[in-house]
């Protein structure tokens, strides 16, 4: 993978933040390759359905990215936490979506004998990352930067050093962050998972 010329990313960060939403549309084919690292990532950690492959993460990012007008971001670093965000609200989303057609939304009949048994683990997955959502909104809720780390280190695989420059804060206090969150996490998705 190879990483855009920082000029370039900076050049289109600023004109995004001055109002030129068209920086967007030349800023995203600079960072495509990073995004689908990012997206590929993501889609290595859940399984499931294959419809919602590493292309079209990156693609309904970048469309969740394009409809948050007014956003500013100010360095490669925080648009890429964006884009994290973005790719885990898209994952969930998802998740949700599914979970709503296998228990009667839209549903279709099929024969008990031609379900899969990989369709168990599935399930499980979308539970966990159900569970995984719902536990970062409360700790978000409790503390809405252990909130941003998690999303940094867990969602988009940032270092302890590139959260730092992303969030603005230094990297003792990442660390702290995200042995704290890690902690509250794990506490709150067992407790979803035994509802």
């Amino acid at each position: 993978m190879t990483q855009a010329p920082s000029a370039d990313v900076a050049r289109l960060l600023e004109a995004l933040r001055g109002g030129d939403a068209a920086a967007l549309d030349a800023l995203v084919p600079l960072l495509y390759d990073e995004l689908r690292t990012l997206a590929h990532r993501q889609r290595r950690r859940w399984v499931g359905d294959d419809t919602l492959d590493t292309t079209a993460l990156v693609h309904e990012t970048y469309l969740k990215l394009a409809d948050r007008h007014g956003a500013s971001w100010e360095t490669r670093a925080h648009f890429m936490a964006a884009a994290a965000q973005a790719m885990r609200h898209v994952l969930i989303n998802y998740a949700r979506d599914r979970r709503t057609r296998k228990r009667g939304g839209a549903s279709v009949r099929v024969p008990l004998d031609s379900v899969e048994a990989q369709e168990g683990e599935a399930d499980e997955e979308e539970e966990l990352l159900l569970a995984l959502d719902t536990a970062l909104r409360e700790l978000e809720r409790a503390n809405a930067r252990q909130g941003r780390i998690v999303e940094c280190r867990f969602f988009a695989g940032m270092s302890i050093a590139e959260t730092a420059l992303a969030l603005g804060v230094s990297t003792a206090s990442v660390s702290r962050g995200w042995a704290l969150a890690q902690v509250r996490l794990y506490e709150a998705v067992r407790r979803e998972l035994r509802r």
